[in-house]
């Protein structure tokens, strides 16, 4: 594995026995996960998933991609949470954020069914005018109500379009093995199916058929991917906290919480990261956001926020610490013209290539805040390729694990997400809501 963790701008904040000390607890939680004996151990299917996956079903996902790419304009995902997070985050990084405005052989990608807004989806319909359209809807139950609302109107759109029987080729449908609604439903519609793994949840999934199809589909070679994964899986086969470097993450982010470190801000210095940050902060905050425990993930991309929140982390509360994803090879070069007016007086840095002078923002940075009082972990990587992001997929999803288990929590479940479900139901007026309807509205007369 080529990821690597600095303690450069830690050590200031955490001293080497502070991580010695922690090594017993550190082992139960590696065993926890590897004897599958921890909490939630229905869902650790994803421990293994980089080398032992059904082969046949990787292969319909790449012929699938291969029939959309062919004749589709678009491939509308739809899908919340860990259900699209992953493949946005995937086809962001390794492709760009604007994806969708490269010259390419590959459909533009955009997302539905993630939100309940209706500018958002009369924005989608209009830009999908005119143009060749699939859907690959991604639901377990097929009833979560944002997917579910998106896959009624994208379902009857196709319908309209091609005909029922045309629409059964551009449907491709990632829900449950054998259970639920929408696996009946697309049964009897005639739609391709792929499985979510029953042992794999959500915001775990995106090595899955959840996060593969959309990925291949932007062209993303998906064999790299899952080889970056066991290269992780290999890398971080030990308890010991000096040669596992996710489980030595998972170790500083508690030691740090001890300390009274409350946030955790994850740090990207490009805009292709700022979709991962989005992807890593869903699988922090559910997996231990319970219990009143677990830190609270929060993400910058800078220099950019460093001109909005930089005040605020600089000397602001002394409550959190940051987490920096470096890449090494960003992919492309720029060199910054002189300027014989030197109206800008920045000819200083004429001639320099302006990934140079993005590191050495990082750099500034970094003594900045470790000055203001903030500890910085820094996970670097080698490049932005597939097969890097596989690999940082499986640290923070190890690392996840392990954070947990050490803050005494299950990782793998997500009891507090039904909460709003329940009241959503209630106030629409959804059969068998009656009573909790009548007392969440004496609530709002109050």
């Amino acid at each position: 594995m080529k990821i690597t963790l600095s303690d450069k701008f830690l050590r200031p904040f955490v001293a080497e026995h502070e991580e010695e000390y922690m090594q017993p607890f550190a082992s139960v939680a590696y065993d926890l996960l590897k004897s599958g004996k921890g909490q939630g151990n229905d869902f650790h299917g994803w421990v293994n998933l980089p080398v032992d996956y059904d082969r046949d079903e990787f292969k319909r996902i790449k012929a699938a991609s291969e029939k959309i790419k062919k004749n589709s304009d678009i491939l509308v995902v739809i899908g919340i949470g860990g259900s699209y997070l992953g493949a946005r985050a995937a086809i962001e990084f390794v492709k760009s954020p604007l994806y969708n405005n490269l010259k390419k052989d590959t459909p533009d990608i955009y997302f539905a069914g993630n939100n309940i807004s209706t500018t958002a989806l009369t924005e989608l319909l209009s830009i999908c005018e005119g143009k060749d359209i699939s859907i690959n809807v991604i639901s377990k139950s097929g009833t979560t109500t944002e997917p579910a609302i998106a896959f009624r109107v994208f379902k009857s759109l196709l319908v309209e379009k091609y005909g029922l029987e045309g629409a059964k080729d551009r449907i491709f449908v990632t829900t449950d093995k054998a259970r639920g609604t929408l696996k009946k439903f697309s049964d009897e519609a005639g739609y391709e199916t792929f499985v979510v793994p029953d042992d794999v949840g959500g915001r775990y999934s995106v090595l899955t058929v959840v996060g593969l199809l959309p990925i291949a589909c932007a062209g993303i070679d998906i064999d790299e991917l899952m080889a970056g994964a066991a290269d992780a899986r290999e890398a971080l086969s030990t308890p010991s906290i000096k040669e596992n470097p996710a489980l030595r993450y998972a170790v500083i982010r508690n030691v740090l919480k001890r300390k009274g470190k409350t946030t955790e801000i994850l740090v990207g210095y490009e805009p292709y990261m700022l979709m991962l940050s989005e992807w890593w902060k869903q699988l922090y905050g559910e997996s231990s956001g319970k219990d009143t425990k677990g830190l609270f993930p929060a993400s910058v991309i800078f220099s950019t926020d460093l001109h909005s929140l930089g005040q605020y982390i600089q000397e602001g509360q002394r409550t959190m610490f940051e987490t920096v994803i470096s890449v090494k090879d960003s992919g492309a070069k720029f060199v910054i013209p002189n300027d014989p007016e030197n109206v800008d007086g920045l000819n200083f840095i004429s001639g320099k290539e302006l990934d140079y002078v993005n590191k050495t923002a990082m750099t500034a940075t970094l003594l900045a805040h470790n000055d203001g009082g903030v500890p910085n972990i820094v996970i670097e990587l080698a490049d932005r390729s597939a097969r890097s992001l596989g690999e940082l997929v499986y640290f923070f999803e190890f690392a996840c694990a392990m954070s947990g288990y050490l803050l005494g929590v299950n990782p793998f479940d997500q009891p507090g997400v039904e909460a709003y479900k329940k009241n959503m139901f209630a106030l629409l007026g959804k059969p068998g809501y009656e009573d909790r309807k009548i007392e969440l509205e004496a609530r709002i007369d109050k």
